[in-house]
């Protein structure tokens, strides 16, 4: 495979375009894993909650690994020159700007909810779903 410097212009868009495409999806299941964590919670599935904040929590050690910078952003970064807030996502740009202020808040207090759950749990049903 050519470096990005080494390919041409279609070529290039070409790739930012598989690059976003598989970072929105990305950013979908993350995202719909955060606004999920609440629902289990809710519903009484401490099992789903408790899967749910361990796919989230995979996602937030990458970010964390690199220095709160989606490694599908560095990637795109090689294909072009944009550095707009969401020239790396399909997202519209105020989303993109706030996302990790957006979603982090909302994780965070899903996490809330989910301790309130284990901890208000009665003491006969279990965590994972008994």
């Amino acid at each position: 495979m050519r470096s990005p410097l080494e390919m041409d212009a279609p070529t290039a868009a070409r790739t930012l375009t598989y690059v976003r495409l598989v970072h929105s999806a990305a950013w979908a299941l993350f995202a719909s894993a955060i606004l999920a964590l609440p629902v289990t919670v809710w519903m009484g599935r401490l099992d789903w909650a408790l899967r749910l904040s361990a796919l989230v929590m995979v996602e937030v050690s990458i970010l964390v690994a690199n220095g709160m910078r989606c490694p599908l952003t560095t990637i795109a970064a090689r294909y072009t020159a944009d550095r707009s807030d969401n020239f790396d996502i399909y997202l519209p740009a105020w989303l993109a700007r706030h996302n990790k202020t957006i979603f982090g808040s909302l994780f965070a207090a899903g996490e809330l909810y989910l301790l309130y759950g284990l901890l208000a749990a009665p003491a006969g049903r279990s965590a994972l779903g008994g």
